[in-house]
């Protein structure tokens, strides 16, 4: 898996942190770790299993202890956290940092900043940022929209109508993330967020009409930076030999990173209305995760329960 990194100038901006000291430019300082460390043993002289690629952030507890340590004290500790060059160190709740940080921070090119905000606050919100910007990720050919809530991935080959789609359920009221190019990122065990290469962004091609800018075109509200994925849907020929479901009894899924998501295969044939059909898929797909399934209960009145 390759190691992506997120450079610390943009956790500046949306941390609304500020810049105590910074030793180049903060777009060539890279953070590559999505753990964060409050630095508590360092500080009391415990040096094992330190991780230097995490951002460390001193809180009450830190600051209150190094001021109540001798000054000696205070210099080898913080002199030894620094030496380790994390990518930067945070204090927090607006504390100013102690004289001995700015040394250590300049002596060894370690980047010192501040946070007017609570410890705790602070760390859950850059531990969100992070696992974003740092999660494994993939890109897969395909469409990304929200319908009712739900974002509906759209997998198929070349020319099986997948934008034409996704631009009428955009004229329904219903939103575009991402054509063509789909960059799929694992945000935890559980959930993929998919969003659209910055260059492409709401962009989408037609054939027969070109690029269309869809923000433009419809408004702002029919695009979306990202959104959770909440179901695949595979469109594909109509195969008359091939045995699609009738009844939705069976739960297919489609590995994406290791993530198991809902999934279900369309045909595509003329007539068929495939934006109502992603509307209704999108709705039973919510139903089910809230406990419904019809075709269950349509077995119970039959009498036919499994």
């Amino acid at each position: 898996m390759p190691q992506f990194s997120v450079p610390l100038s943009y956790l500046v901006e949306h941390m609304n942190l500020e810049v105590a000291y910074a030793p180049r430019d903060l777009k060539d300082i890279p953070v590559c770790s999505a753990d964060v460390h409050r630095p508590g043993l360092v500080l009391a002289g415990y040096y094992q299993y330190f991780d230097s690629l995490r951002i460390q952030i001193c809180g009450m507890a830190e600051m209150s202890f190094l001021q109540e340590v001798t000054p000696e004290q205070r210099a080898i500790h913080v002199d030894k956290l620094f030496s380790m060059h994390p990518p930067a160190l945070i204090v927090s709740r607006g504390i100013e940092p102690l004289a001995e940080m700015y040394e250590c921070a300049k002596k060894y090119e370690v980047a010192l900043l501040r946070s007017t905000e609570s410890t705790s606050t602070m760390m859950s919100g850059l531990i969100s940022i992070l696992n974003v910007e740092l999660a494994p990720r993939v890109t897969r050919h395909g469409v990304l929209v929200e319908v009712y809530g739900e974002g509906i991935l759209i997998l198929g080959d070349s020319g099986v109508g997948k934008s034409e789609t996704a631009v009428e359920l955009v004229k329904r009221g219903h939103r575009l993330i991402a054509d063509d190019a789909v960059d799929l990122r694992r945000v935890s065990n559980r959930s993929i967020v998919g969003r659209a290469p910055e260059n492409i962004r709401h962009f989408i091609e037609l054939r027969g009409i070109g690029i269309v800018n869809v923000a433009r075109m419809f408004g702002i509200g029919a695009v979306k930076v990202s959104e959770k994925v909440d179901l695949v849907v595979e469109l594909e020929p109509w195969d008359k030999t091939k045995n699609y479901s009738r009844t939705g009894l069976e739960t297919e899924t489609y590995d994406i990173l290791g993530v198991k998501i809902p999934s279900t295969v369309i045909p595509v044939m003329p007539g068929r209305n495939l934006a109502v059909i992603l509307e209704t898929a999108a709705i039973n797909n919510r139903q089910k995760k809230m406990g419904y399934n019809a075709a269950q209960e349509l077995l119970n009145r039959l009498g036919l329960q499994e």
